[in-house]
């Protein structure tokens, strides 16, 4: 994996692309985001694949963030979804801020004002 540090980001490459990506390892930019990008940072996570209940919060929460330009609150991803917080704060490495809204592409929470 390459690295170089531009302004504390840096770029690294994924699924075959050079992508820059923030010091907590979120996209910078949200349409970067491919289905072989999330692919390929959810194997840097530990997970062997993505399955078809992780594929449609990463579906929900992207739809989401194109519907309303911001990411959703937890509650709104827990209804839209028909699963427990706990069921998806399991489901990703990093739960749901760590895990599957930076497997999403979405923005940093932190940096979100």
């Amino acid at each position: 994996m390459e690295s170089a540090t531009v302004l504390g980001e840096h770029f690294r490459v994924v699924a075959g692309r050079s992508l820059l990506f923030d010091e907590e390892g979120f996209l910078c930019h949200v349409d970067d985001w491919t289905e072989d990008v999330a692919a390929g940072l959810a194997a840097e996570a530990g997970l062997a694949g993505l399955d078809h209940a992780q594929w449609r919060v990463l579906q929900f929460l992207r739809e989401f963030y194109y519907e309303n330009g911001r990411s959703p609150l937890n509650r709104r991803i827990v209804e839209g979804v028909g699963m427990s917080l706990l069921e998806l704060e399991r489901m990703f490495p990093g739960g749901i801020r760590s895990g599957a809204k930076r497997l999403a592409g979405l923005p940093n929470p932190r940096r979100c004002a």
